[in-house]
């Protein structure tokens, strides 16, 4: 599973968690700090990420759009 950890979380969980998800990254790191939901969305859905967030949004736009991507 490639996880794709929104700005809400720390971007060193891609570190920490490299060895058990080794293709995971931080909107930070993909200088996606600024970008609006849909555009995470649409790139973690592009790319076969699972989004990782707090931000209940993308939580809502998945009941009501669907997967993919994934939500957590």
């Amino acid at each position: 599973m490639k996880i794709l950890f929104d700005q809400n979380l720390s971007s060193s969980l891609v570190g920490q968690l490299s060895d058990v998800f080794p293709d995971s990254d931080h909107v930070k790191n993909l200088g996606m700090m600024l970008a609006d939901d849909i555009a995470i969305w649409n790139f973690a859905r592009d790319q076969d990420f699972t989004i990782v967030s707090k931000d209940s949004d993308f939580q809502q736009r998945s009941l009501i759009v669907g997967a993919p991507p994934n939500v957590v």
